[in-house]
Order: structure tokens, then sequence, then C-alpha cells
């Protein structure tokens, strides 16, 4: 299943790389990946494949949330099509 990963936050080293190890952790892969900074704000949108993922996906829910909440970050993931569902006009 695809889900869609976003990560929010004022800019620090190391965020790509500690979300990616968070999710390789688990067994989810990285389909695709835009991000970019304005002014000091980090933005990330990733789609991933949640097929391997080695927990349920509450349980991923929560452990990117945790993580992102520990950086000062916020850290979600969505199913794929609840996120298209929510984002349709």
């Amino acid at each position: 299943m695809k889900a869609i990963v976003t990560v929010i936050g004022k800019d620090q080293v190391g965020i790509i790389a500690g979300v990616c190890t968070r999710l390789a952790e688990h067994g989810v892969n990285v389909l695709d990946i835009s991000q970019t900074v304005m002014q000091e704000y980090f933005t990330m949108m990733m789609v991933v494949d949640t097929a391997q993922c080695a927990v349920p996906f509450d349980a991923l829910a929560a452990d990117l949330a945790d993580y992102g909440q520990n950086r000062g970050l916020s850290v979600r993931i969505q199913r794929e099509d609840i996120f298209n569902a929510m984002h349709k006009i």
C-alpha cells in the first residue's frame, strides 16, 4: 500500500536522513520525495510503499509522530487513498 509522509518544521541538519532511516527500520520504501526550505522552514512530502512494513500502520504513524515531536517537527503519514480523498476539490 502507498502512503504519504509529510514533514514540516524549522530547518535543521539531518531531517531527511532521520526520517528515511526511521522508515527503513520498519521496512518502508521511499518511492518519491520532494522537499524545500522556505525562509527557515523545512517542508517535505514523500510517497512511500508500506507493503513490507514490519509493524501495523498505526504503530508506524505513532513512531513517526514521536520521532518528529522529539526533533520539533510535525511528521505525519496517511494512506494514499485517504490523502487523495481529503485533497480533492
